[in-house]
């Protein structure tokens, strides 16, 4: 199974401890997480199921091509990371 992590900065906000999901791409994993984390999916996601323009998810280290779909492929040795895009001056 891959490895979802959520950053520090998003946990500030809503509960969502690291976990461990099956799928052949991002969003069925992130899917399988967000089933029993409604309130995380919120956040990460927006009404259209599409990440928010905030976040960022990356497999392995390099962050995904399809923000829209999630239709990045993930094998089970996958580490997914989602992030929040900070900013500041």
């Amino acid at each position: 199974m891959a490895k979802v992590v959520f950053t520090p900065n998003i946990q500030r906000h809503v509960a969502c401890p690291p976990g461990q999901a099956q799928g052949s791409t991002v969003r069925e994993c992130l899917d399988a997480i967000f089933e029993s984390n409604p309130a995380a999916r919120g956040y990460v996601l927006d009404e259209h199921g599409k990440l928010r323009k905030h976040m960022a998810v990356y497999v392995n280290g390099e962050m995904v091509r399809d923000r829209t779909a999630l239709s990045d492929a993930v094998t089970d040795a996958c580490e997914i990371y989602v992030m929040q895009a900070l900013s500041g001056g």
